[in-house]
């Protein structure tokens, strides 16, 4: 890990980009770590997961949630998503991207095919790198533990949820695609949950989403349901999902 820049914001967090894994033949992958800057022991840490977006784009979001996250005493972290961003191009993701646009856009139902093409590359590509960036976070000083993971593209959450014993408690979003093999991972899942589903959301199938929590075999997990589309959460919920990471990683 190779830190690029860092800023004091404005309520005393401190903010640093850096690169993981930059070799000569590759730039590396970009990320961001906030830490309270009053910190007076290591920090608990919060994994910012966000949609294929690109950091630049989701940063605001990303940075009040860190900020709020700041405020309770934890530390958080986020990286650029494989082929987005400043990344290399990925043809594969482009044309599972162009083909889900083509299919929404003539009003027809999203195949198997395309949710699986979409999503399950980024997941195993996507869930080694949180893993390497997670190895190399909590080598730092100012970061001990225990560590959570919030938000995201579901289902790289949900193989984080069960391949990453480090991941103690898990605040997920039901606000995408998530392709059948999922579920049988969903059912390995143990760990304390908070889901997350706007119960009108264009975007994501509200049955899919409720049989997914279902499937989780977590002998804790909340659903926390909001009427309004995929970008009306209220900011109660993200005051609820801040509650759950305090019970958990303090």
């Amino acid at each position: 890990m190779h830190f690029t820049s860092e800023q004091r914001l404005d309520d005393g967090v401190i903010e640093r980009e850096f690169t993981l894994g930059e070799t000569p033949d590759s730039p590396g992958i970009p990320g961001i770590l906030w830490a309270p800057a009053a910190a007076s022991a290591p920090a608990p840490l919060i994994l910012l997961g966000h949609p294929p977006l690109g950091l630049r784009k989701m940063y605001p979001r990303l940075a009040g949630r860190a900020r709020q996250s700041a405020a309770e005493g934890f530390a958080s972290a986020t990286i650029e998503l494989p082929g987005n961003g400043d990344r290399p191009r990925w043809p594969a993701l482009e044309q599972a991207r162009a083909d889900l646009r083509r299919a929404l856009e003539a009003g027809e139902p999203v195949g198997d095919e395309i949710v699986d093409a979409l999503v399950l590359p980024l997941v195993e590509k996507a869930v080694p790198e949180w893993q390497a960036a997670l190895d190399a976070l909590l080598s730092l000083p100012e970061i001990g533990g225990p560590v959570g993971y919030s938000g995201g593209v579901m289902s790289i959450g949900v193989r984080l949820a069960v391949v990453e014993p480090r991941i103690v408690a898990a605040g997920l979003f039901a606000g995408s695609f998530v392709p059948r093999a999922m579920f049988d991972e969903a059912r390995q899942v143990t760990i304390p949950l908070h889901v997350l589903l706007q119960w009108d959301d264009e975007g994501n199938d509200r049955q899919t989403a409720l049989d997914l929590f279902d499937a989780f075999a977590s002998t804790e997990k909340t659903l926390h349901a909001n009427m309004g589309g995929h970008a009306g959460v209220p900011q109660f919920a993200g005051d609820a999902a801040a509650q759950f990471f305090t019970r958990h990683l303090k």
